[in-house]
């Protein structure tokens, strides 16, 4: 593992409940990561997003995969200290349910990188299987 929660903290500004990655375990500084999201029985959405069958809602997947994006492009050092807002998503397709006990692989690929904004390309997996895939752009304040 890279980085712990209390050290993902210290790069993106998210915190309980909506800090939502767990760990970072590859990354290239401004280039890609792969994180983790360990999805837990107790997690706050499950309450009220299919109680009799909980899944974690895709806009959700989505964001953790934002957050893992965030954490390369924010440990950049010349963008150390900003915050990076969602600009688009794109082409989002769900493929399989993620419920609680899995572990959400994310894979973010980023693409053009300008001063100000950048692309990427991200991927959830559970089991080895694609849960997600979509196209963030991504806006530096």
């Amino acid at each position: 593992m890279l980085f712990d929660k209390e050290q993902i903290m210290k790069i993106i500004p998210h915190r309980e409940p909506f800090l939502l990655i767990d760990e970072v375990v590859e990354m290239e500084t401004g280039e890609s990561i792969t994180a983790i999201k360990h999805v837990k029985e107790d997690e706050y959405y499950f309450r009220g997003h299919f109680p009799e069958e909980p899944v974690m809602p895709g806009v959700l997947i989505v964001e953790t995969l934002a957050q893992a994006g965030a954490v390369a492009v924010l440990s950049m050092e010349e963008n150390r200290g900003k915050t990076a807002y969602f600009g688009g998503i794109r082409e989002a397709k769900f493929r399989r349910k993620v419920v609680p006990g899995d572990d959400l692989i994310l894979k973010v690929k980023l693409d053009r990188m300008r001063s100000r904004a950048g692309t990427g390309e991200c991927e959830a997996y559970v089991a080895g299987e694609l849960a997600c895939r979509c196209s963030i752009l991504f806006v530096l304040g």
